[in-house]
């Protein structure tokens, strides 16, 4: 299992591989970002996207998923997150894109309210398969502290 106290400034990993398909961008656009260049190419064709695109939370969807398995991969401690800081959608994402993340832990901080956890704040970008980002934020995830 790995603790808040495992974790240091500066670490750095990469994980996922999420493959995007047209059935499933425009099964996430119909319910919940119906906007034409999601859910057709002949919309998306009249717009800068050129072709249909995934939504932004769809993308923040994929990651979530490609973050969750990695989380159970590596038996991390979690309690949840305090949210997100600067999101950004830098490019587009396709049906087509296989999608994967890097994050880098850029502060740390017990807690001073819960001496069981504190919160790691990281930077998490996501590539598309040709080393593109396509989106970056920062997190502010709740992790357990070891009580031994």
């Amino acid at each position: 299992m790995k603790y808040f106290e495992d974790f240091a400034v500066g670490e750095r990993e990469q994980f996922g591989s999420y493959s995007v398909t047209a059935e499933e961008v425009a099964e996430f656009a119909g319910k919940y970002d119906p906007q034409p260049f999601h859910l057709s190419d002949e919309a998306a064709a009249k717009t800068h996207f050129g072709r249909i695109a995934a939504s932004g939370w769809h993308t923040c969807s994929m990651t979530m998923a490609m973050l969750v398995a990695h989380m159970k991969d590596d038996a991390l401690a979690s309690r949840g997150a305090a949210g997100i800081d600067e999101l950004r959608w830098l490019k587009p994402v396709y049906p087509g894109d296989t999608l994967r993340c890097e994050t880098a832990v850029l502060e740390l901080r017990p807690s001073r309210s819960r001496p069981d956890i504190g919160s790691v704040r990281s930077e998490m970008k996501v590539y598309n398969q040709n080393d593109e980002a396509v989106m970056r934020f920062v997190s502010i995830a709740l992790i357990a502290r070891r009580t031994d």
